[in-house]
């Protein structure tokens, strides 16, 4: 509770801060009472009306009230007469000492419904005069005691300010944020208090910041709290804490979270806890106790799911066993496995054998070996080897491939990762290859579309991830960089260079974190050697449910075309525009990727319920045919980078948000690069497959629509966050 005193009144805070900001904003159980149809506060200026009626219990019934996840409110006499001092008692916590609710109606709405009106006088605000600090001046004394900087940034932009509103949850956090620094600089056993004398004939509020900081303590032994026969060795769990914990440095709170940190990622244990112990004062250290519980070490997971797209289906099994402690050692082996079928375009494309359309079985099965503690206490071995058959739009594949390398966590949230590859595909196209256009291509040298591509490279990967959530992110950052080096002295069928950096920022606004603003960054360039071409596996695609929304999955790609589809009669004979030229009713391009790559995404996301979140974005994507550095790298926001608008509903679960996006791309730019000159795009794109036309002949991809030939509309369903 904020302590504030009135000079004049010498009135007591009538209820606790702590209750009435936690107040419940909906009554779930249905009284007796009639609806409550509206609930309007009028006379709000300073304080905005929303937050008032987030802090009382009455509410109007929403207009989803009807859907699954939404209900009715009803009127109750008794929580309204609360509630109306909960206004009140809300405006004293945001500085307005004088304010009053001067009148409320409850005025009937038929038979069972009230409407409610409310209106308030807030009266004049109280503002800070001064702020006052008491109980520093001990740390400028004696051996051991914090620099000069250190001293000075205890208060440094405090939330409390001269000539700000004195508002009651800025003074608590005020206190908290000088306890934190103080405890990071080793004062763990700090207080911090305080009072805010307020004068309500001048409406001037002097806060009075009392400190008394105490010993300033070193770390001393860390100490283990485990199960009863545990299989990991306390030592183990010791030497991950000291990679945050060092034993003769100054406490801080910041250094337990890290240990914590470090522990729970071994990956053993259910739960970790790691608190400061008892303070020895006569010597000037504190014990670190880790309390840890063993989760099991054996463990299978079984699920299953779709994919939905315009341009692919597919359903799929997926399994996975992980052995957590593999003969000892904390060793670590998964095996992982997703079986399924796939459709391209779609199922009902297959089973009438459309012309084009292609199906059958996919899967993906991994083994993967993890040797914790390889060396250094930060590395870990990692191997893996996966066999897999896949379906693309322009090609079919089975293969495998080989990886291994060392990870080295230095941080919680920051690794790298070097790592040897061999990946070794059979590629089957539908599209044959032609050297004349080398970006265009599968990268094959036969001419039947059907090769084998052995690629060789060393990866190094670099994460530095500060997300709060990485399911759900709502604050944060995240960068990542990806370098591959192929072929040369690691031999393989192409030589290449492929950068890949990816940067993503989270913000959210308000003291629920209701509205987060999200944004992503990413950027790919691939450079084949010599000017030769690449191949299609390592090529850039862009399009789907987690990069450019505009386009369905992969579609944001240079284009080859099948064969094209003309009008028929009843009787199958094509017919014959006035020139004598067939009539042409359809032709289908497959994406072949490109050697550039360039994602923006911005985003908005409100929390409409506590399950239900509406969100609205701008995307923009550029897959180019060359590399994004040289004098033919593609240009950005030029004629090939396309943009899109759209919005979407996330329903939260436990599995991640479940996820409908629509997007519409802007008719900014021009069509996309197909191979064949004499490719003729479509006049009219349409929407979600409706609309499109073929209805005059231009092969010119300047004077078709951005994007052409894909349609100008795109829905996306999936679980998890796009980025």
């Amino acid at each position: 509770m904020a302590d504030v005193r009135l000079l004049r009144f010498r009135s007591a805070v009538p209820l606790a801060l702590a209750v009435l900001l936690t107040a419940c904003a909906t009554t779930s159980n249905q009284p007796t009472g009639p609806k409550v149809k509206s609930l309007d506060i009028e006379g709000t200026k300073q304080v905005d009306e929303g937050d008032i009626k987030d802090r009382i219990l009455t509410s109007s019934t929403p207009w989803y009230a009807f859907w699954p996840f939404g209900k009715a409110h009803y009127f109750d006499t008794n929580a309204w007469q609360a509630d109306l001092r909960r206004i009140e008692r809300f405006y004293q916590a945001q500085g307005y000492y004088q304010a009053q609710v001067e009148s409320n109606e409850v005025i009937p709405d038929g038979d069972k419904a009230v409407r409610l009106k409310v209106v308030v006088n807030e009266g004049a605000p109280t503002v800070i005069d001064r702020v006052e600090t008491h109980g520093l001046e001990s740390l400028s004394q004696g051996e051991n005691q914090p620099s000069q900087r250190e001293r000075e940034r205890i208060l440094e932009e405090l939330p409390v300010k001269p000539g700000d509103v004195f508002r009651e949850d800025t003074w608590v956090a005020t206190k908290d944020l000088v306890l934190q620094r103080l405890k990071d600089l080793g004062y763990a056993e700090a207080e911090v208090g305080g009072e805010v004398r307020v004068d309500v004939a001048t409406q001037k509020a002097v806060v009075d910041l009392q400190i008394a900081p105490g010993l300033r303590y070193r770390f001393g032994n860390i100490f283990i709290a485990t199960d009863a026969n545990p299989q990991v060795p306390p030592r183990r769990i010791i030497e991950q804490a000291q990679g945050a914990v060092h034993k003769g440095a100054y406490f801080s709170e910041a250094a337990l979270a890290e240990a914590q940190a470090r522990v729970f990622r071994m990956g053993v244990f259910g739960a970790v806890k790691v608190n400061r112990g008892a303070p020895d004062r006569q010597n000037g250290t504190v014990p670190v106790v880790v309390d840890v519980r063993e989760s099991p070490f054996h463990s299978i997971r079984l699920g299953g799911g779709i994919g939905v797209d315009a341009a692919r289906q597919e359903g799929r099994v997926l399994g996975e066993w992980t052995n957590r402690n593999f003969r000892g050692g904390l060793r670590r082996l998964t095996l992982r496995g997703r079986v399924g079928y796939a459709f391209i375009p779609n199922v009902l494309a297959s089973v009438r054998g459309d012309e084009g359309s292609q199906d059958g079985p996919i899967f993906n099965l991994t083994t993967e070996f993890e040797q914790p503690r390889f060396l250094f206490r930060d590395v870990a071995l990692q191997a893996s080897v996966t066999a897999e058959k896949g379906l693309q739009q322009a090609y079919s594949f089975y293969g495998g491939y080989l990886k291994t390398g060392v990870i080295w966590t230095p941080h919680p949230s920051f690794s790298v990762f070097p790592s040897y590859n061999l990946q070794l595909y059979r590629l089957k196209g539908q599209v044959s290859a032609d050297e004349t256009v080398p970006p265009i291509i599968l990268g094959c040298n036969d001419p039947s579309g059907q090769c084998d591509v052995a690629l060789s490279f060393l990866e190094v990967a670099f994460a530095w991830d500060r997300r709060d959530d990485r399911t759900e992110p709502r604050d944060g950052y995240y960068a990542a960089l990806s370098v591959q080096k192929g072929g040369g002295p690691f031999f393989g069928n192409y030589d290449y260079v492929r950068l890949l950096p990816d940067l993503r920022y989270y913000y959210s606004i308000g003291e629920k974190k209701d509205l987060t603003v999200a944004l992503k960054l990413r950027m790919g360039t691939l450079d084949p050697a010599g000017g030769g071409q690449s191949s299609i596996v390592t090529r850039f695609f862009s399009g789907g449910a987690t990069s450019m929304r505009g386009f369905n999955g992969q579609r944001l790609s240079p284009m080859t075309p099948l064969a094209p589809t003309y009008k028929k009669d009843d009787d199958g004979n094509i017919l014959l525009d006035g020139a004598g030229n067939p009539i042409l009713e359809s032709w289908d391009t497959v994406p072949v990727g490109g050697n550039s790559l360039v994602e923006t995404s911005v985003e908005l996301r409100y929390m409409l319920t506590d399950a239900l979140m509406l969100a609205v974005f701008y995307d923009s994507g550029l897959v180019g045919t060359e590399g994004l550095i040289g004098k033919n790298a593609p240009k950005l926001f030029g004629p090939e980078h396309y943009h899109a608008v759209g919005a979407g509903l996330r329903y939260l679960t436990v599995v991640g948000p479940i996820r409908l996006d629509i997007a519409r791309r802007l008719n900014i730019g021009r069509g996309l690069p197909v191979s064949d000159p004499g490719y003729i795009y479509p006049s009219s794109g349409g929407c979600l497959g409706f609309g499109r036309k073929f209805g005059k002949a231009s092969t010119s991809a300047d004077a078709a629509y951005a994007g052409a030939p894909e349609g100008l509309c795109a829905v996306h369903i999936s679980i998890g966050e796009a980025f």
